[in-house]
């Protein structure tokens, strides 16, 4: 998954407000938003005898990232999907994409983004709002994500929503771009 949330700050006149639906044209649906972010420290993931341990440490100097570009996605949705985008006006300016697990009642983030100039303003935290909210409408007891290591201003925001760490994969981006990142999931339990 990749995901930048709520950082930096966009210029919208006063009154301006973006608003929030269930993606319903095909823009809405085929919108892409490149994902980047900016981070000063990384979640260092060290295996032990018993297990692993995972913790911040500082990076000197900051990394900027700015994701490849994904394989095409199909354009039949799945049963289970949906994407809620933020709008300013007619251009989608954020977008967070799921899919319901009805098996183990998981709703999975498979994908939320903010366009740069609009990070900072709260859109990343009222588009999980929503998914939360669509989870709980559809009967999940969790919903859960998959975030880079490096990612932290990702992570801190997703700590902030009520969200744990609850694995991780030392092999998920082998052979990427992102090979020298761990895989960290977390999941928010809704029951």
């Amino acid at each position: 998954m990749k995901d930048s949330l709520d950082r930096g700050s966009a210029e919208r006149e006063p009154g301006e407000t973006i608003t929030y639906r269930v993606a319903e044209s095909e823009s809405d649906k085929s919108a892409v938003i490149k994902g980047e972010f900016s981070s000063d420290a990384v979640f260092e993931v060290a295996g032990s005898e018993d297990g692993f341990t995972i913790r911040p440490v500082r990076l000197d100097p900051p990394v900027h990232k700015v994701f490849p570009d994904d394989e095409p996605k199909s354009d039949e949705a799945s049963e289970g999907g949906r994407r809620f985008v933020a709008l300013d006006g007619e251009l989608v300016c954020g977008y967070v994409d799921m899919e319901y697990e009805p098996w183990n009642r998981r709703l999975v983030i498979a994908d939320i983004e903010v366009a740069g100039p609009y990070q900072g303003q709260g859109i990343g935290r009222t588009l999980m709002s929503h998914a939360l909210g669509w989870a709980r409408e559809r009967g999940a007891g969790h919903v859960w994500l998959e975030v880079t290591s490096i990612n932290v201003p990702a992570i801190r925001a997703y700590q902030g929503m009520g969200f744990t760490f609850c694995g991780l994969d030392t092999s998920l981006y082998r052979g990427t771009e992102s090979e020298r990142e761990t895989a960290l999931y977390m999941s928010r339990i809704l029951d």
